[in-house]
């Protein structure tokens, strides 16, 4: 068995989302007609419209605006990648709905959510500060 895991995610419009993740630094490109493959790191994310994603799930997309159905994290190098990464997000027309903040003294991150409401975090952990157990 493979262990590959691909994320399916459902989007209102896959070319504005997929140029929306191209400009923040992710790697988004089409796969036929109404698909695109996000790949960040490892990771695969593949952008569905909402429809072909409730046809295949036999379930109804999550109303993002309503409640969050996932939370994506990211690790970041340094937090100067934190706050250089949420101005590109900006930039793109991404929500900022956590602002880059230290967390615990050892962490520091931001939250955000793409154009379809999906919320992602982004995190640098200094090591060096966290503490032992």
């Amino acid at each position: 068995m493979s262990q590959e895991i691909w994320i399916n995610l459902p989007v209102k419009d896959v070319e504005r989302s997929a140029a929306f993740f191209n400009e923040i630094g992710f790697h988004a490109v089409s796969v036929g007609n109404e698909r695109a493959k996000l790949a960040i790191g490892q990771t695969t994310i593949m952008l569905f419209p909402n429809a072909a994603f409730e046809k295949f799930t036999d379930s109804k997309v999550a109303d993002t605006s309503q409640s969050a159905e996932i939370i994506f994290s990211i690790g970041a190098g340094s937090r100067e990648e934190v706050d250089a990464f949420i101005k590109k997000v900006e930039m793109a027309g991404g929500n900022i709905f956590g602002k880059p903040s230290e967390i615990d003294g050892w962490m520091y991150g931001a939250g955000f959510a793409d154009l379809d409401g999906h919320r992602w975090s982004l995190l640098y952990m200094d090591e060096s500060k966290m503490p032992k157990s």
